[in-house]
């Protein structure tokens, strides 16, 4: 299983970036390697779009679930179509967050708004 955590930085012991489509970089952690990989969000400097175009982004690399602050609605539509689940983060390190995962301590992210507009 392959989960996706938005970042501020390339480094277990980051932050999680409270702004899912313009987070630096995601971690993508695998469970069964137990690995991590971090990934540049070509989403981040996108003048609109860029939670729908990182929600691709993240499809596109075959995770089976996002871990994260908010959402907003066009993205997880996007990520509900690819069958990925939606976790809610806690207020800890991606290294953390990653434990609390493997640990079932995470609950759904049941909450979603209609999305920021950058600029507005």
């Amino acid at each position: 299983m392959i989960i996706a955590v938005p970042a501020e930085e390339k480094s277990l012991d980051s932050a999680i970036c409270v702004s899912f489509g313009r987070a630096p970089v995601y971690c993508l952690y695998d469970t069964e390697k137990e690995t991590s990989t971090f990934l540049d969000n070509k989403a981040a400097e996108a003048p609109g779009g860029a939670g729908i175009q990182a929600a691709q982004f993240l499809a596109d690399q075959k995770i089976d679930s996002l871990i994260t602050f908010r959402l907003g609605e066009n993205a997880s539509n996007v990520l509900s179509a690819a069958n990925i689940s939606m976790l809610k983060a806690p207020n800890l390190s991606i290294a953390d967050t990653i434990a609390n995962f493997l640990e079932g301590k995470l609950s759904s992210l049941n909450e979603v708004h209609p999305g920021f507009h950058h600029g507005h």
